[in-house]
């Protein structure tokens, strides 16, 4: 009889732009080609996870909720159905539920949301202890927002008990040396016992990981001869400030600009650019590509949000980055931000003082080439397969200890 393949589900909420989708993408592909040789299933909400069909391993799959999106004083609100937000979210858990009950996860891994969107994991993480088969894993990015913040929230959402009661550990995609955020947060020992730093995800292996398969944007983009110069909004909910700002920039008369603008940036922002790139021969604007760390790899400076993927990418390549953090509704892009430009590893700019001006003058300032060179932690991807061993080696009893 051929022994049961190791099946791992992946929550992915992505209720502001795709960074929880690439992010969870990836870290779904090393662990199915580790020696886990796994079975996954992503939940997520971004409707745009079939276009990455490409750079999903062997047996893998997805299954897709009813979008949310948040604005900026945080309200979320269902993204495409004209329903009420309390049942689109009942629809979302109950979808959840029946998925997981199917697949019998041997790990499943969160992210970010200890309860999921509006509590919507409640009955499927009880579900999942009753069975007493799951290991349950929370994945938090390296920051999370001011301290009060978090504390707030989590006092809201009741996450310490849900974490207490339901997850067998912590896995934080980040370097404490950076951002710690047992010190930060100030966690209760129940929580911090549990929290295990991987290191950032080095977004280089996502190329590797995409196969041949994978379409270069480069190629597609007819561009001229000269530096790339590449902008960069995340999914384009909040960047059109942003876009539009680099869209109006003096290029360096060696160079030549992109801007990614998301799929989630507005019709008349994008008609806006569009209209400055028709009369800007040096200027291209692409909605949406799958695979940005190619541009990324190509790119001579990138200028970007501060989103946790965009700043992945630009130290896993080494790239000299401007990072202009949003800051609300969350805290989050700004420390992180901050924490690397004290450090030298990207320049930063605060919104308040963005205009086009500002963007010519650092990029055609004389840079020196940027070099990580051994300054943060960026193995996490190594990391995640051995962890994901350990727990599920674990007995129910040491599970916590893995």
């Amino acid at each position: 009889m051929t022994p049961k393949k190791t099946h791992i589900s992946l929550y992915s909420p992505g209720i502001v732009g795709l960074g929880h989708l690439r992010r969870n993408l990836v870290i779904s592909q090393v662990l199915a080609e580790s020696k886990l040789q796994s079975v996954n299933l992503m939940i997520t909400e971004a409707r745009e996870a079939s276009v990455f069909v490409n750079s999903m391993p062997p047996g893998m799959d997805c299954v897709t909720l009813p979008g949310l999106s948040k604005s900026a004083d945080g309200i979320c609100k269902p993204r495409y159905l004209d329903l009420p937000l309390k049942e689109v979210i009942s629809l979302r858990a109950r979808t959840i539920r029946a998925a997981l009950k199917e697949f019998k996860p041997d790990l499943f891994i969160v992210d970010n949301l200890p309860r999921g969107a509006y509590r919507e994991l409640d009955l499927t993480l009880k579900q999942i202890r009753a069975a007493g088969h799951t290991r349950c894993i929370l994945g938090l990015r390296d920051v999370l927002d001011e301290p009060w913040s978090v504390h707030r929230d989590w006092l809201r959402w009741k996450n310490e008990e849900a974490i207490r009661d339901h997850y067998d550990a912590i896995w934080v995609y980040g370097d404490p040396a950076i951002y710690n955020m047992i010190d930060e947060y100030r966690f209760p020992p129940g929580i911090a016992s549990k929290i295990r730093f991987c290191g950032y995800l080095d977004q280089r292996k996502r190329a590797a990981l995409s196969g041949p398969d994978g379409v270069d944007p480069f190629e597609s983009l007819s561009l001229p001869p000269g530096r790339l110069m590449l902008c960069l909004v995340g999914g384009g909910q909040d960047g059109e400030v942003l876009a539009e700002a680099f869209s109006q920039a003096e290029l360096p008369p060696d160079s030549y600009g992109v801007i990614v603008t998301g799929p989630f940036m507005s019709a008349q922002a994008q008609q806006r650019l569009a209209q400055r790139a028709a009369v800007n021969s040096r200027l291209r604007v692409v909605k949406f590509i799958i695979e940005p760390t190619m541009l990324v790899a190509r790119a001579d400076r990138v200028i970007g949000m501060g989103g946790y993927n965009t700043v992945c990418e630009v130290l896993s390549f080494e790239k000299r980055a401007l990072i202009v953090p949003r800051d609300k509704p969350r805290r989050e892009q700004i420390i992180r931000a901050e924490r690397l430009r004290d450090l030298g590893l990207i320049d930063m700019l605060v919104l308040a003082d963005l205009n086009p001006q500002r963007l010519a003058e650092w990029m055609a300032r004389d840079l020196p080439p940027m070099k990580i060179e051994g300054r943060i932690n960026m193995n996490g991807l190594d990391s995640l397969p051995r962890m994901a061993e350990a727990m599920l080696a674990a007995t129910p009893s040491s599970a916590l200890a893995a």
